[in-house]
């Protein structure tokens, strides 16, 4: 699903906005399920993962444009969840997080400092849902009469301070607040989706040139993040062997344009995607910087079925085209003179994790996706 561009306006406002493109097995649950809270309420946010949940982690990006994870300075993990007192500097986009980049939906929570906040849905409704809005002031009593309103209009007023939609449509879909004699609540998006397979698609993709998965070092690559719409707030992102987590042009790289262009050294290696300030992802690329006398030319993004892949084993020295040998999923597959080895056409059989030897050593290991 592409950010729209009423999303990033929302955004950029600083109030609330639900922009949820997941990929990768895993959904953030919020418990309260709402995106606005007074300064320290508690809240828990929780990653719901498919298969294995090591190594996954509730990451945030504050509205001061901090990213970190969770139990650093903030909040404290009890399990697969993390619990936050909050405070205002708590406002910001939250997610869940793996080691390689993917990561789930994203939401956005505020933190009130006023006496009136709006309780909405944190995260999608599904169509035909029955949804209670509620206008709530932190004194007594809390439920006062309420004015609410939708993308600046009045819409309702209710005298029990809340307001009930019986089965919401995608045009219930929008921006809603509430006032009451004692204030006025921040702004906050409700999303209304219909669960359909576009929701599943990514607002961005990340080029690599040249299009392989290691390196030797000193060797140079261009990271590009390639944006449906607008590519304002996009930048490239990785997470080190180390398992540092950082943005180009910080201690690494150096942003020209829309692309980020490294130097490769073997700090280097580690996992690469493009991020946007709402937590938003596209794909992830490994890239391996070796230390050592023979690499695996191979392509770093997927490839498509049909499409003719040529894979190298490439020397450091001269010449650097010495007869290979080629494993797939540690069997030995091919033998080259040549030093590389075409597969005319991919197929999804071909699919899996590669690696060559020469005279002069051997390389360390890489995967191919094949795509249909």
């Amino acid at each position: 699903m592409e950010l729209t561009p009423l999303c990033w306006q929302l955004l950029l406002l600083s109030t609330l906005v639900y922009c949820s493109l997941g990929q990768g097995g895993a959904s953030l649950s919020v418990s309260p399920d709402r995106s606005q809270f007074f300064k320290y309420e508690t809240v828990s946010l929780s990653c719901e993962v498919q298969g294995n949940s090591a190594g996954w982690r509730v990451v945030r990006n504050s509205e001061r444009g901090i990213l970190s994870e969770c139990n650093t300075d903030w909040g404290k993990q009890q399990g697969s969840s993390c619990i936050l007192a909050l405070i205002p500097s708590d406002s910001g986009v939250y997610w869940c997080e793996s080691g390689s980049g993917e990561h789930s939906n994203a939401v956005n929570i505020t933190v009130h400092v006023g006496a009136v906040i709006l309780e909405s849905p944190a995260l999608p409704v599904t169509e035909g849902d029955s949804v209670t809005l509620r206008c709530r002031y932190q004194g007594t009593p809390s439920d006062l009469t309420a004015d609410f309103y939708k993308d600046g209009s009045l819409i309702r007023n209710e005298t029990t301070g809340e307001m009930t939609i019986p089965a919401v449509s995608k045009s219930d879909e929008g921006l809603y607040k509430c006032t009451n004699s004692e204030g006025e609540s921040p702004e906050s998006w409700m999303t209304v989706t219909d669960l359909s397979p576009s929701d599943l698609s990514l607002p961005a993709s990340m080029s690599v040139s040249p299009d392989r998965s290691q390196f030797f070092e000193y060797e140079s690559v261009s990271l590009s993040c390639e944006v449906q719409g607008n590519s304002a707030g996009w930048r490239v992102v990785r997470n080190s062997e180390r398992g540092i987590l950082s943005e180009c042009n910080t201690d690494w790289g150096k942003q020209q344009g829309s692309s980020c262009i490294l130097a490769l050294i073997p700090s280097d290696s580690g996992v690469y995607w493009c991020e946007s300030g709402s937590g938003e992802h596209s794909n992830a690329v490994n890239i391996t910087v070796h230390v050592g006398a023979v690499i695996l030319e191979s392509p770093a993004l997927p490839v498509t079925e049909g499409d003719s892949v040529t894979l190298r084993c490439r020397y450091q020295g001269t010449p650097s085209d010495l007869t290979a040998d080629f494993y797939k999923d540690g069997s030995l597959i091919r033998n080259e003179t040549t030093g590389e080895m075409t597969i005319p056409a991919v197929s999804k059989s071909d699919e899996g994790l590669y690696k060559c030897t020469n005279s002069k050593g051997e390389s360390p290991e890489s995967w191919m996706t094949v795509t249909g």
